[in-house]
């Protein structure tokens, strides 16, 4: 890890976490490592930016991919402050990175008023009891994309 230690990591994502409040963000930050080095950083946006998916690890995903030119983050590892809620979550598997290291755990995020717990409940629910219920409407031509998918021999899989 070029001399840097896990724990060096976890402290740089803190760091990142630390220097957002200052400007106004979210307390979470997250770094995505590759071979011993740091090739992305991320920081909660979502107040800053409006947008509710503007959280660390996403945030630090996507400016790795970018700046990695891939959408598969196998080879790094991600670092961050606390440990991803169920959005950032499904993030990292999409990413597919070889670990992921947090420094806090769900519980010092509630302490601080960040409760993602209901949104863990939300998942064992069937679909129609969901504060969100999740409907399916039958529409003719809705297999079209996954058609045109299947026939496309040009596809990148993923």
């Amino acid at each position: 890890m070029n001399g840097r230690t896990r724990e060096d990591f976890l402290r740089e994502a803190i760091r990142v976490a630390s220097e957002n409040v200052a400007r106004g963000g979210g307390p979470f930050g997250a770094i995505v490592v590759r071979e011993g080095e740091i090739v992305a950083r991320g920081a909660n946006r979502v107040t800053i930016s409006n947008d509710p998916t503007a959280h660390a690890e996403v945030e630090a995903i996507r400016e790795a991919c970018r700046v990695l030119g891939t959408f598969q983050l196998e080879d790094c590892e991600i670092y961050a402050s606390s440990e991803p809620c169920p959005m950032c979550l499904g993030a990292v598997y999409w990413a597919r990175p070889r670990a992921v290291y947090y420094a806090n755990g769900r519980e010092a995020a509630l302490a601080a008023g960040f409760d993602d717990h209901h949104i863990y409940e939300e998942f064992l629910l069937p679909p129609e009891q969901r504060r969100y219920p999740l409907a399916r409407l039958e529409i003719d031509g809705a297999d079209e994309p996954f058609r045109r998918w299947a026939e496309n021999t040009d596809r990148v899989e993923y």
